[in-house]
């Protein structure tokens, strides 16, 4: 079995920092792409920013130059790191995946969310 765990979310106010961490584990063989997604009330899910296994990122318009992505290879972990913060940034998180099993299985794998509000 294969899964993703994560982990940071939290209230936080205006202009505040708050770092999200999504580690995946089970028989995986090899990560390729990871990232993080966000759905606030009454919207659709939509992509945050993403990261290639080589490190190549992107970023939503609505966050670049305040959220940055990164990843830890040896544990399978991805991390989003969130810095001033806005109401409108308001959502539940989710990371994703793009894994290969040990079984040879191509799997796109969604962590479970995690809430974000910011609030004063």
């Amino acid at each position: 079995q294969v899964q993703l765990v994560e982990s940071g979310g939290g209230l936080v106010q205006p202009g505040g920092s708050l770092r999200l961490s999504c580690a995946a584990s089970g028989s995986i063989f090899s990560i390729n792409a990871m990232g993080w997604y966000r759905q606030a009330p009454g919207k659709q899910r939509e992509l945050v920013a993403a990261i290639t296994n080589g490190g190549s990122t992107n970023y939503a318009d609505s966050v670049k130059g305040r959220f940055t992505i990164s990843r830890d290879n040896a544990k399978n972990t991805v991390y989003l790191q969130m810095n001033s913060l806005k109401p409108e940034d308001t959502a539940v998180y989710y990371c994703d995946a793009d894994t290969l099993t040990t079984g040879l299985h191509l799997l796109r794998l969604w962590g479970q969310g995690t809430q974000v509000t910011v609030s004063s």
